[in-house]
This record gives structure tokens, C-alpha cells and sequence, in this order.
């Protein structure tokens, strides 16, 4: 089993929004960076495990914890005109993103906060904490993964 950290603005779809959703899963779609789809192509597999992180907000922080619930597929939404994640340039012949579907398994009581993880000695080697580290979907180490939910707790 592998470990993720994928971002998410929660101002445009939150830990709550998958929480409440039909099925408690959703299309993680939209990804546009090449490294970011290498990831989810190649190496996240169903039933990774994966922490959802809050972007771009007033406090970024891990939310909470959610499971790949199916493996890479094409990402549909760059054929969609009408998608903000639209690509002129997909070739429904030869698709170059993907995507993954993500299960909602719980909302942590406490987020923990970017400025936490950086702060901790246990995480200094966390992709996420890296200066300049802005991909929407990290590898987590299987020791950083379980320190995490030790800090969930």
C-alpha cells in the first residue's frame, strides 16, 4: 500500500463536500501538472490510503483521510468544453490525464496545520514541507503517515 497527500482549495471543494456527497466519493480530476499525473498514472493504486489537505486558505492543513476507491482512468473533463479543466490539446485517442476516485473515511477532529508539520523534527523530510513544494499530489512515507494519524488523534 502506498500513501498520498493530495490538495484540494476548499473553496472549491472541501473534506466536507466529499463527506456529504452520493457515495462519499468523488472524481479527483483537473490535475495538470505532468509529475502530479505521473503520480496517479503510475504509482497510486485502489485502496492507498491518502490525506486530504486544505489549500490555498486562511489555515492550510491536512482535513482528513480518504481512500483511492479506483485506480487511473481517463480524465474526461479535458474533453469537456464547459470544464474549467478543459485542454484543447487532449487527444481522446492518446489522453495524456488522469484521473482517480476518491472514498471519504473520516474528517480529522483536529486539522493539522501546515505550519505544525513544518515545525515538527519527525517531518522534516515531508515532500509537503519542502520550500517550494506545490504539487497537488505528494508521496507520504509509510513513518510520516503513521506519525500523522498519531497527530490526528
Amino acid at each position: 500500500m502506498n500513501y498520498w497527500l493530495m490538495k484540494s482549495e476548499p473553496d472549491e471543494f472541501s473534506i466536507d463536500d466529499l463527506q456529504l456527497s452520493k457515495d462519499q466519493k468523488t472524481a479527483w480530476q483537473g490535475i495538470r501538472n505532468y509529475q502530479a499525473r505521473n503520480f496517479l498514472r503510475d504509482q497510486v493504486k485502489q485502496n492507498d490510503l491518502v490525506f486530504f489537505y486544505h489549500s490555498s486558505c486562511k489555515v492550510p492543513a491536512i482535513v482528513g483521510l480518504v481512500e483511492v476507491s479506483q485506480a487511473a482512468t481517463v480524465d474526461m473533463s479535458a474533453f469537456d468544453i464547459n470544464s474549467t479543466y478543459f485542454d484543447k490539446k487532449s487527444d481522446i485517442a492518446n489522453p495524456k490525464w488522469i484521473q482517480v476516485e476518491l472514498h471519504f473515511m473520516e474528517k480529522f477532529n483536529r486539522p493539522i496545520s501546515l505550519k505544525q508539520l513544518k515545525a515538527d523534527p519527525r517531518l522534516t523530510s515531508m515532500v509537503l514541507v519542502a520550500k517550494g513544494a506545490r504539487l497537488s499530489v505528494q508521496p507520504v512515507s509509510t513513518e510520516e503517515f503513521e506519525h500523522i494519524m498519531f497527530l490526528s488523534r
